[in-house]
């Protein structure tokens, strides 16, 4: 880690890009206002960039297997630049969701990174800088809201503006700071690989991958199905400011950052990676199963803390096992299409929750449990298939 100034410099890309992103994510609504939209539209909105993203990012992540990580990183975060200041300068609703689907279009930056990280790792250091590159994006989005909140004084359109100069130093930084991790004589080797957008469904068929993927979509789902939980229970039944709320929110994002941190000593403490999502996982459920039940500020804060803090685990862990079992020619488009149901995972779970908290807002964590709680069981299945595999 000492030693590895490509690392560095792509952590502080990936602060760079989440950080812009952050900022952006609670004015959506208040500045789309001004065009019509409403609490259905922006829904649709946020549906349009994950949509986007979920058909971009493997695709992407294929041609930075064909072309480099280099190029491809730098034109999605100029992408995301453009993006940002198509939404700033924005005219009607159409001009926002045309900005959100381009930034969804050329959102490919986060599986690209983690395939450099890939190239440049070993399976036995990969988990450890899969943590540190969560770390960096979880920072961004941790601190993003609460600037992007104190920029909004000079107006809701600065926010946008000034995320579209942080993503502008993102891309800068990755032209001239940053070094090709995947060679010439490694694309050469992978020169014969195409992509097609079936490989959506056959990447979730390979034996160890598919199910890690899978695991993924599922937990991911849980954590976003949590976040509308948090947000109604922290309104309607503790009677938080949303000052506090953002407060309390950051405090979470805190926790599973230096979870993420701390990736190092789990991999020394415990030799497979299965295993340690697996232990990270059924903590998880037990925390969220008992943020169910619970009614006072404290319970609530407890549970969800050491919620958080344990699902800073889960990317680390999964993105590692599936580099380690992948081939070295199809990292990117691997990659990304465990991206691409994230994001699906990130949009159908407040979908589901919104829904269900029509009957009780306990009723979203009990859902978020039973997300986890399948996680949970493919998490066995992940390490018996991983067994199977080390096996033949």
């Amino acid at each position: 880690m000492k030693g590895d100034k490509n690392l560095w410099v792509l952590i502080g890309v990936c602060v760079v890009n989440s950080l812009g992103f952050g900022i952006i994510v609670p004015l959506l609504y208040a500045y789309g206002k001004r065009f019509g939209v409403t609490e259905v539209t922006i829904g649709y909105l946020t549906a349009s960039f994950s949509i986007a993203q979920f058909f971009a990012t493997p695709l992407l992540g294929a041609l930075s297997d064909k072309w480099g990580r280099k190029p491809i990183l730098a034109i999605s975060l100029a992408g995301t630049c453009l993006s940002f200041i198509l939404f700033a300068t924005a005219t009607n609703i159409y001009m926002l969701f045309a900005a959100r689907i381009l930034d969804g279009i050329t959102g490919g930056n986060i599986s690209v990174a983690q395939a450099m990280v890939s190239d440049s790792s070993t399976a036995d250091n990969r988990a450890k800088k899969f943590g540190f590159l969560s770390s960096a994006f979880g920072f961004g989005f941790v601190l993003g809201p609460a600037l992007g909140g104190l920029l909004s004084k000079f107006g809701l359109q600065f926010p946008f503006f000034f995320a579209a100069g942080i993503a502008l130093m993102g891309t800068l930084a990755t032209v001239f700071l940053l070094k090709e991790t995947y060679t010439a004589s490694m694309r050469k080797k992978g020169a014969d690989n195409k992509f097609n957008f079936s490989s959506l469904i056959t990447g979730i068929k390979m034996p160890v991958i598919g199910t890690a993927v899978i695991t993924g979509f599922l937990l991911t789902m849980a954590q976003f199905t949590m976040i509308i939980g948090f947000q109604t229970f922290s309104v309607d039944v503790l009677k938080i400011s949303p000052t506090k709320m953002g407060l309390f929110y950051a405090v979470f994002g805190i926790a599973g950052i230096i979870m993420q941190m701390c990736v190092p000593l789990f991999t020394k403490v415990f030799s497979s990676k299965s295993v340690i999502l697996l232990f990270s996982t059924l903590i998880c459920l037990g925390a969220m199963f008992a943020t169910g039940f619970t009614n006072t500020f404290m319970m609530f804060a407890v549970s969800l803390i050491i919620y958080a803090s344990f699902n800073g685990l889960r990317n680390p862990m999964l993105n590692a096992i599936i580099a380690d079992h992948n081939d070295q020619r199809r990292q990117g488009e691997v990659l990304g299409i465990n991206q691409s149901y994230a994001s699906i995972g990130q949009t159908l779970g407040p979908v589901c929750a919104g829904l269900i908290s029509a009957v009780s807002v306990h009723a979203v964590f009990f859902l978020s449990s039973f997300y986890i709680l399948l996680g949970f069981l493919l998490s066995i299945r992940l390490k018996t298939k991983e067994h199977q595999h080390k096996a033949t």
